[in-house]
């Protein structure tokens, strides 16, 4: 906080990657900042991509018109790289830290670069990404954007879509959802969502197998995976839950349904974190597929700068361990994986995808 205070004094824009700040800090720095006119990006701030570079962990991603405003940077990550695989770009993204939104902080991050990017030429169409902000909150950002002239896609996961209006207001359920409305506003064109063909593998699961466990190192995956789990399968088990009665009473033992975000706190401290080292997450897999009771492993991949070189090929020992010891019990586990990525990453979009189908 002292380096971030020091910063804004010599008028400087921030980005703040570190976590563990304490909120009277951020509190303390985002309004020296807004008396300023500049931007504090964090704490807890993990991705950005400024006039093309991105900082810390980012996607290499085309330029375009389609600004991102994100207190996620796995859900920032996400959408940017959908946008470019859908064929068009990126013209700013900006991470506002995991803790922009709640009623302590007041939203003055997102705030700042909605206005920032109403007055940047370069960007048509504007994407708000966050888990579901305090309601003050909320109604402050809603009503901003809504008195933009420009179309602005409002992806708060878990939000009642109706509670977010505006002529020129578009709410998306998912971070998929989202891509795919701000593609359509770019181009002028209707907004329809398209759902994915995927193909599912019949699996002889024995009697026991019945419960899903999700080992993410994004905390919005994390989230959005729990609230379309709990839709589908009723309680769901998290660190980062949807209610809170859901809250996993310890964060190393899952239990019944049950998705982790290993990038929280809890797992960090002294680590890192496990976008860049696989190691806790490894042991994780193993030690789930031990549990007879567990039918499916779900997985992030995430590709980029910062992260790790070969990220499928650090996770397939771990995974092919987890199959073996699953088999010795008569079971044999499924697991679903997903890889948050472009074909421009240095891992290789492709690359990474194969070596994962393969295992």
């Amino acid at each position: 906080a002292s380096e971030a205070r020091k910063a804004i004094k010599l008028g400087l824009n921030v980005m703040l990657f570190s976590d563990n700040v304490d909120i009277e800090d951020e509190v303390a720095l985002k309004a020296l900042a807004r008396e300023r006119n500049l931007l504090v990006m964090g704490p807890d701030c993990g991705t950005a991509i400024v006039n093309g570079i991105p900082l810390a962990f980012a996607n290499v991603v085309r330029r375009g018109t389609i600004g991102c405003i994100g207190a996620s940077g796995t859900g920032l990550q996400q959408v940017t790289c959908l946008i470019d695989r859908l064929g068009l770009g990126i013209s700013q993204a900006i991470g506002t830290g995991s803790r922009d939104l709640k009623a302590e902080v007041g939203g003055v991050t997102m705030l700042a670069a909605l206005d920032a990017l109403a007055k940047d030429r370069a960007t048509r169409v504007i994407v708000l990404i966050s888990k579901p902000p305090a309601a003050e909150v909320a109604k402050k950002v809603l009503s901003a954007a809504a008195r933009l002239r420009k179309p602005v896609v409002v992806n708060f996961i878990g939000m009642d879509p109706a509670a977010i209006t505006g002529r020129n207001l578009t709410p998306a359920r998912t971070l998929e959802d989202a891509a795919q409305a701000a593609v359509a506003l770019a181009k002028k064109m209707k907004v329809a969502t398209r759902k994915p063909r995927i193909k599912v593998p019949k699996l002889a699961l024995g009697a026991k197998q019945r419960y899903v466990r999700g080992l993410y190192s994004g905390g919005t995956f994390c989230y959005e995976a729990t609230l379309l789990l709990g839709a589908a399968l009723g309680k769901v088990w998290s660190n980062t839950p949807v209610k809170k009665e859901d809250e996993l009473p310890d964060v190393w033992k899952s239990r019944e349904h049950t998705v982790v975000d290993l990038g929280d706190d809890a797992f960090t401290r002294g680590r890192p974190h496990p976008m860049i080292d696989h190691r806790l997450r490894n042991e994780r897999i193993v030690r789930e597929a031990t549990d007879p009771s567990v039918a499916v492993i779900l997985l992030d991949v995430v590709l980029g700068h910062g992260s790790h070189a070969d990220p499928a090929g650090a996770m397939i020992p771990a995974i092919e361990s987890a199959r073996a010891k699953a088999a010795k019990k008569g079971g044999r586990i499924a697991f679903v994986a997903f890889v948050c990525g472009t074909p421009g990453d240095p891992q290789g979009l492709e690359r990474q995808e194969a070596v994962l189908a393969k295992a």
